[in-house]
């Protein structure tokens, strides 16, 4: 938990949109690593079966009807270290949002490849072995939301 607790809540709010619910699914995935301890099979990562876990938890709680009636409202926690001029530190605080934003609006399929790459640093490899996709299909994925990211900040809108 101490190790991978925060990248397992982050992976999840990139799913889910909602701190607290990210927070339960973190949880839920403690939980179920624990009573699923003894099916690992050493194929992988520990951390890439922590996130599989994670990202199948996640799709469950998006596909039950008591989480789509909810209403997104928060977007990605700001973490700030330095120490900067307030005008600074407001200016960084509000482009990472704008950023922060424009991921999120990302669909799905795309959104999760570019958490899993830049955010958690994932290979392409485990970025493949995580979601089950081939390789060309992830460099793909990623290639195409790159285009539409950099898209939705320079102010147009592609939709898929």
């Amino acid at each position: 938990m101490n190790e991978y607790g925060q990248s397992i809540t982050r992976l999840a709010y990139t799913y889910t949109k909602q701190q607290q619910f990210a927070e339960d699914i973190a949880q839920d995935v403690f939980i179920k690593c624990y009573e699923k301890l003894d099916q690992f099979r050493y194929e992988s990562s520990y951390k890439t079966w922590l996130y599989r876990i994670t990202i199948n938890l996640c799709k469950d709680r998006l596909k039950s009807w008591s989480f789509r009636n909810v209403f997104f409202t928060e977007f990605f926690a700001k973490w700030s270290t330095s120490v900067e001029s307030p005008e600074a530190e407001l200016m960084k605080r509000e482009s990472s949002q704008f950023i922060s934003e424009k991921i999120i609006s990302l669909p799905i399929k795309y959104r999760e490849v570019i958490i899993l790459y830049y955010y958690e640093e994932l290979t392409y490899q485990q970025i493949s072995e995580l979601l089950n996709l081939n390789m060309p299909t992830v460099k793909s994925r990623l290639y195409r939301a790159r285009l539409l990211l950099k898209e939705k900040l320079e102010g147009g809108s592609i939709d898929e």
